[in-house]
């Protein structure tokens, strides 16, 4: 019951936060709302950059690709730096090539993989001017990238599709700041740790026994690490650790805030284009598959552990409780795992690698349909579109038509740019997959061996390419094999999806509206909705299925049922 009011509540407050956060959005991305001028304008100035002026798909990619260049050559410096910089109360000394390599790959691309545990590698200055920063930078491009898009079905004859610097700067300065330091206070008043006065140390004299507790500013990097579909956490057991999420409020809130942006994002795409309906077409694909996989990872989890009933204990009336926090329970920590995953966050209240076969696959297989439902901050929207792209060629095929979206011709370059950006990641996943169970440093990385321990490999690359960051915690993800590899997959998955949707984006501005007639495939009803979901289902299953049969379906029937 108490599981049935959190959903409940979750989506009454998705429903004001979609409506009001949308159109501010809308407002922001439009340059009517300038509160934070006294801000904005000085940092254009500092800048250099003349906010007034638009740029072409092909300037817009360059500048988002030079400053991710830029910021992920500032922060390998500052993490390798480390040791000699301020603000290292544990003196951690600096972090080595390969991690550092990693983890700054990992947090410009808003994977935020973690390939080392943050509370003995990482200074306060990393953790905030290295990792924190990013968790705010990265998000934003993810914005900018869909609002741009968005722009380009809403032109007509434009050779522009906004300014990435001016984009950029709104997105953090307007939207993503302001919560997150509301979001802060209130993780601060539930208890989670905010200091820099260092780690504490507690002797027990009676036992002999002196423990170090690590602390530092944790609430202030929670917050952002949430509300930017990050991920990255403070602590090693990431949302698990009381002092990043202490109570069920925060556990909450951390839920609400991961779905946030990508929920009202669809409203501001509506608006934006002349038409919410447009938008909630969207949403309610994004819904359908939401809940689909909920209801596959809830009911996977409230069944008895297999492990634990093998070993004896055939009663187990709170489900799954095996790596879980009792705080949070096997159902909403399901609730948790389903919202990180079918974003791009990737945190963890829970540890996956010992949930259910079936509950992994709900975890695994939400990724694999590109994590749309509804997906990170920007990227969830952007990628559903390529998808809705595809879907209204097929329905051209169907009914003997030139396709239409939007009110603009999809034509061949259009369909072509659409199945590129579709493709990168299943692409990404399975070839890596397949180096790394073909070479012996990638068979090496599993803890299990057989189906559970493919599940780990094949997690782990779907986890890169797809930029969400979780992890099946049996893979031995710091070693020099998968700190390569996990890298390529998170810039193959965020560059090599965001460059074509920038050029679709240039596409679609510069064409005309096209009149609506008769023969039109009205995008706004629930037929739209079936085919859409119709293709997202058959990318996803016809590439992956192969791969998840060898590994988390085979292992739930292994254990003679399927639920």
């Amino acid at each position: 019951m108490a599981f049935f009011w959190t959903v409940a509540a979750l989506v009454v407050a998705l429903a004001v936060v979609w409506r009001l956060l949308g159109a501010y959005m809308v407002s922001v991305y439009e340059g009517r709302c300038g509160w934070l001028g006294f801000l904005e304008r000085p940092i254009y100035r500092l800048m250099g950059v003349n906010a007034e002026t638009e740029q072409t798909w092909q300037r817009y990619g360059v500048s988002l690709t030079a400053f991710s260049g830029v910021v992920l050559l500032i922060g390998y410096g500052l993490l390798r730096l480390q040791g000699s910089l301020p603000l290292d109360p544990q003196h951690l000394g600096a972090v080595g090539p390969a991690v550092s390599f990693n983890t700054i790959v990992s947090f410009v691309t808003n994977t935020n993989w973690q390939a080392y545990s943050g509370e003995t590698t990482m200074s306060y200055l990393s953790q905030m001017g290295t990792l924190a920063l990013q968790n705010f930078l990265s998000a934003a491009v993810g914005m900018a990238v869909a609002v741009a898009l968005i722009r380009g079905f809403s032109r007509k004859g434009s050779k522009t599709i906004g300014n990435f610097w001016v984009d950029l700067v709104r997105g953090t300065l307007y939207i993503l700041a302001p919560i997150a330091v509301v979001a802060a206070v209130v993780f601060i008043a539930q208890g989670a740790v905010q200091t820099l006065a260092g780690p504490v140390t507690v002797s027990d004299a009676i036992n002999r026994v002196t423990q170090v507790i690590p602390r530092g500013p944790v609430a202030s990097q929670e917050a952002i690490k949430q509300l930017g579909t990050n991920g990255g956490g403070f602590f090693n057991a990431n949302g698990a650790d009381p002092f990043e999420n202490p109570t069920g409020l925060t556990n909450f809130l951390s839920i609400l805030l991961i779905l946030s942006i990508p929920v009202a994002l669809t409203y501001t795409f509506g608006k934006m284009v002349g038409s919410v309906r447009q938008g909630v077409a969207v949403l309610a694909a994004m819904t359908i598959i939401f809940g689909a996989w909920l209801a596959i990872a809830t009911v996977a989890e409230h069944q008895p552990n297999p492990a634990v009933a093998a070993a004896g204990l055939t009663a187990q009336p709170a489900g799954n409780m095996e790596g879980k926090e009792v705080r949070f329970g096997d159902t909403t920590s399901a609730l948790y795992g389903v919202a990180s995953t079918q974003t791009s966050t990737g945190s963890a209240d829970s540890a996956y690698d010992s949930y259910t076969p079936m509950g992994g696959f709900a975890m695994l297989s939400g990724m694999m349909l590109g994590e749309v439902s509804p997906g990170g901050v920007g990227s969830g929207l952007y990628t559903i579109l390529l998808f809705a792209i595809v879907t209204v060629f097929i329905g051209g095929l169907m009914i003997g038509r030139t396709p239409e979206y939007l009110g603009k011709k999809i034509q061949a370059r259009e369909v072509k740019l659409a199945s590129l950006g579709v493709l990168v990641m299943p692409l990404s996943v399975l070839v890596l997959a397949g180096i790394a169970v073909a070479v012996p440093a990638g068979r090496a990385g599993p803890l299990n061996a057989g189906p559970h321990g493919f599940t780990e490999i094949l997690y782990a690359f779907t986890s890169a390419a797809n930029n969400n960051g979780s992890a099946f915690g049996g893979i031995a993800a710091n070693t020099r094999f998968y700190e390569i590899t996990t890298a390529v997959a998170m810039l193959l998955g965020r560059f090599g999806v965001i460059i074509p949707v920038l050029a679709l984006a240039g596409s679609l501005a510069v064409k005309e509206y096209v009149a609506e007639s008769v023969g039109t495939f009205r995008t706004d009803k629930a037929i739209f909705v079936g085919l859409l979901l119709g293709v997202v289902f058959i990318v996803g299953a016809l590439t992956f299925f192969p791969a998840v049969s060898l590994g988390p379906i085979v292992e739930q029937l292994s254990h003679g049922k399927f639920f």
